[in-house]
């Protein structure tokens, strides 16, 4: 397992972007469920939702679900999330809060359960949308290891409805003792290359990544994902 999964981004985004509805879900379908670069689904496809709840303020509060497929039976990831989004000034804006991530299905699922704050900030100016993105777990997936994440993203515009989105993060396990990857890592990185756009009122996005963990769930792969919010 890693953390701060791309598509819960999606989810958060979605809610702390979106004050116009207030109440929305979002259904996607993913030829892989990835987290941070690590299929979740023994590469194969997802079938996700999300619930969410955002006040005009920039408080937002929901839910997002996933199957999954691990060797202890789980086959379900159930999350929940509290947080604000804020604007600072014209250029810059910040979201943080609060996730809990829950796992369903075998008898000791639940083991795997663990808090994560985070904040993220953004950046937007004439060269398109900077991101800085922070999570920190005390208790990552259940093992009391502490765990952090570091992430620096850009989208640009490239034609109008066309978004390019890049992105590299480091994740980190603080205490080694406690828990490691597969490959007996403390710690790896993640890139991603996504191409992002939308047609007929679904969003549409083709991702490209690659980890430098060395196991075949963590290794190159292509991700489509196709995702439609409804707003309640």
């Amino acid at each position: 397992m890693t953390t701060s999964k791309t598509l819960l981004l999606g989810a958060l985004a979605l809610a702390s972007t979106q004050a116009l509805a207030n109440l929305s879900t979002t259904i996607t379908a993913a030829s892989d469920y990835t987290f941070n670069g690590v299929s979740q689904t023994k590469n194969d496809p997802a079938l996700q939702g999300s619930l969410d709840y955002a006040l005009n303020n920039g408080v937002y509060v929901g839910s997002w679900a996933s199957n999954v497929d691990f060797a202890d039976n789980t086959d379900l990831e159930w999350d929940f999330y509290v947080g604000k989004y804020t604007t600072l000034n014209e250029s810059w804006s910040v979201d943080y809060g609060i996730a809990y991530y829950s796992y369903h299905g075998g008898d000791n699922s639940s083991n795997g359960n663990y808090p994560e704050v985070y904040s993220k900030f953004g950046f937007a100016n004439s060269l398109g949308q900077t991101e800085f993105n922070f999570w920190y777990s005390w208790d990552y997936f259940g093992t009391g290891a502490d765990h952090t994440v570091a992430m620096v993203a850009h989208s640009v515009e490239v034609a109008p409805g066309h978004t390019l989105r890049a992105s590299f993060d480091v994740s980190n396990s603080l205490d080694g003792n406690k828990y490691m990857w597969d490959a007996g890592d403390k710690s790896y990185t993640h890139y991603r290359l996504a191409y992002q756009t939308s047609y007929a009122g679904f969003d549409v996005e083709v991702a490209a990544e690659n980890t430098s963990l060395d196991y075949d769930t963590a290794d190159e792969r292509v991700v489509l994902s196709v995702s439609r919010t409804f707003n309640l």
